[in-house]
């Protein structure tokens, strides 16, 4: 087989494609972010990325196509993110509550207050209902493919384990619900959670979560007999 020379004239244009398109997708992603999807413009994003407003046009033809392409690369890098906490999920019923607890600080310290979170829940909230159809995909592709895989974990968990869910995909939707309430609102203004934080939250959801679907071991059983009479 023969090999490319890396210092050949055409490895070295590939090369710098490849740096052009990345530019153009940081810059895009930076511009949509502080301007918004309409508000945005392809002089803006080319003068940001170093290039000209051509080069922008050759590589991604229009804007929405630039900006599917943003919303693309960053769902691929947060699933790439998201499918590795998911492989840290407890499988044993053992410390139940603080492996759910752990596994809560975990999902939202790298997947749902990081930057790229932050930046398609403010696109969501400044051009989601004027351009519902640019948010069709990432829906599927994000919570969609979150919720499918969370689902399927918590079927696993719950042969092992004294749960009690007749619905998977609600209780996986309830999970990620109550893991992100008590972080919402520092969101909105963009403030970012301490560990302290992030550990009082998840503690409270999986709490919650496992009172809503714990079935009660035999001690427990024995106590709230007791407790009856």
């Amino acid at each position: 087989m023969k090999k490319h020379d890396p210092a050949s004239p055409d490895v070295r244009a590939q090369k710098g494609q490849l740096a052009k398109r990345v530019s153009i997708l940081e810059a895009a992603a930076d511009v949509f972010c502080r301007e918004g999807f309409s508000g945005a413009s392809i002089d803006e994003i080319a003068a940001e990325a170093g290039v000209s407003r051509q080069t922008v046009y050759n590589h991604y033809r229009e804007k929405e196509t630039l900006f599917m392409a943003v919303v693309q690369d960053i769902m691929d890098r947060t699933n790439g993110v998201l499918f590795s906490i998911l492989a840290t999920f407890p499988e044993r019923a053992d410390n139940l509550e603080e492996d759910l607890a752990a596994f809560a600080v975990r999902l939202n310290k790298n997947c749902i207050c990081n930057q790229d979170a932050k930046f398609i829940q403010k696109l969501i909230a400044t051009e989601g209902n004027r351009y519902p159809h640019l948010f069709q995909f990432w829906r599927e592709q994000g919570p969609g493919k979150t919720d499918r895989a969370l689902a399927a974990l918590f079927a696993r968990l719950a042969h092992r384990a004294p749960l009690e869910i007749d619905d998977f995909d609600l209780a996986a939707r309830q999970f990620i619900a109550l893991i992100k309430a008590d972080l919402q609102m520092g969101g909105l203004f963009g403030e970012a959670p301490g560990e302290a934080e992030l550990e009082e939250s998840a503690g409270k959801a999986v709490r919650t979560f496992l009172r809503a679907y714990g079935r009660p071991t035999g001690e427990q059983k024995k106590s709230e007999l007791e407790a009856q009479h």
